[in-house]
């Protein structure tokens, strides 16, 4: 593994990704909650913008379960890109420049173009796990269609549905983290440096790879929040949004040199 990373270090000019102990993440959100803090009326302002966004599109997909079920994980798809603002408030934060909220669309527009090629990798992604959860629900829910208010009680822990909920969880936390592993690094430094999108990717792909257990940390914490965030009816994306995105700001700072 070592040698790969080497590997790919030379080939890509990376980087130097600093090995961290696996309870960082928690720093991290500490830290987060104080860019928040001292930017609130910037931060709250994202968040109250992606939740209403999220609301409405949860809202269409309700009597669609496997669209609902895509929608939901399609938040954390994206979740790295619609971050970006919060990247650049904390960027500025830093270093002791104004942060409101029309200074992170400035550094949005800034680096549109990288975060272009950003989105569309998650579109992509986005569009393709939606057509897998229609197909699965197709191959493998034989089921009527379900009340969507006790959906995850009657599919996912009912145990009729062994073999649709294996190949869900299998194949949609596959893709989950390999788009985690390549956009939980990159987009804020393409926020913060001038790099490709190739190298960017890289980076995050290394990070990952050297801090194992941080990184597990942090992806299973973000599950967690953001999964308050949906039990609240997307009133604790709020709050939950803006701390994400300002503590994965500290996240890529702290790994990378």
């Amino acid at each position: 593994m070592a040698k790969t990373f080497h590997t790919l270090d030379q080939h890509f000019h990376l980087p130097h990704v600093r090995e961290i102990k696996a309870d960082r993440p928690f720093r991290w959100l500490a830290l987060g909650l104080s860019d928040m803090r001292d930017n609130l009326a910037a931060s709250l302002t994202y968040g109250v913008f992606f939740a209403v966004a999220g609301y409405l599109i949860l809202s269409y997909a309700a009597n669609m379960p496997y669209l609902f079920t895509a929608a939901i994980c399609g938040f954390f798809l994206v979740g790295p890109l619609a971050a970006a603002g919060l990247y650049e408030i904390s960027r500025r934060h830093a270093a002791g420049q104004t942060a409101s909220f029309s200074d992170s669309l400035a550094g949005l527009r800034k680096h549109r173009e990288g975060l272009m090629y950003f989105g569309a990798f998650f579109a992509i992604a986005l569009i393709g796990w939606e057509r897998i959860s229609a197909i699965l629900f197709a191959l493998l829910y034989q089921g009527g269609a379900p009340d969507l208010s006790n959906f995850y009680r009657d599919v996912f822990l009912s145990g009729d549905y062994t073999h649709f909920v294996v190949a869900y969880l299998v194949i949609g936390g596959i893709l989950a983290a390999v788009v985690f592993s390549l956009s939980v690094i990159s987009i804020p430094m393409t926020m913060d440096r001038d790099t490709d999108g190739i190298t960017a990717a890289m980076t995050s792909m290394r990070a990952v790879g050297v801090n194992l257990g941080a990184m597990a940390v942090w992806a299973a914490l973000i599950v967690a929040l953001v999964g308050i965030g949906f039990a609240t009816m997307m009133i604790g994306m709020v709050v939950v949004l803006p701390l994400l995105g300002h503590a994965s700001w500290h996240a890529y700072r702290e790994m990378i040199e």
